[in-house]
């Protein structure tokens, strides 16, 4: 799958131009979608010496992206004014997202079991009812389960 991520906001905190501090576990997830043969194009709206310094703290920390601001590594930088900023991938992780950035633990299922943001919810909540015994049943249970010398 291919995977473009934003950098503020998203791998570290809102800083810009500055950067921030990383975000937890967003490097250590990122790596692991690599190992599982993820493409990771850095997507964001730095560019220059600004764009650099990102890839070089990323780079630093063990993460190699694919692309950046592109579609491909290939394409050539001075061509960047004749084509689209959106690259094509299959899933954009942004903390601009409509909901916001999930905690990344969440993203790591929800790519690893190639979920939506709707499915990732909708496990969570069939989970949590499964888990969850209504008053009548707690006390049916206690009628069932008492031994036959417990009865008067």
């Amino acid at each position: 799958m291919i995977i473009a991520v934003d950098f503020d906001g998203t791998i570290v905190e809102h800083k810009y131009p500055q950067i921030g501090r990383e975000i937890p576990f967003a490097i250590a997830t990122l790596k692991q979608l690599q190992a599982e043969r993820h493409l990771l194009i850095l997507w964001s709206v730095r560019e220059g010496e600004l764009l650099d310094e990102a890839v070089d703290f990323c780079r630093k920390r063990g993460l190699e992206f694919y692309a950046v601001n592109s579609n491909m590594p290939e394409e050539e930088a001075d061509m960047s004014a004749l084509r689209s900023r959106k690259v094509s991938a299959d899933m954009y992780i942004d903390d601009r997202n409509l909901g916001g950035l999930p905690d990344w633990g969440v993203i790591y299922e929800m790519v690893h079991n190639r979920w939506s943001y709707n499915r990732y919810l909708n496990e969570i909540h069939d989970f949590e009812r499964s888990q969850k015994v209504s008053w009548w049943k707690r006390l049916i249970n206690k009628k069932n389960t008492r031994s036959k010398y417990d009865r008067k």
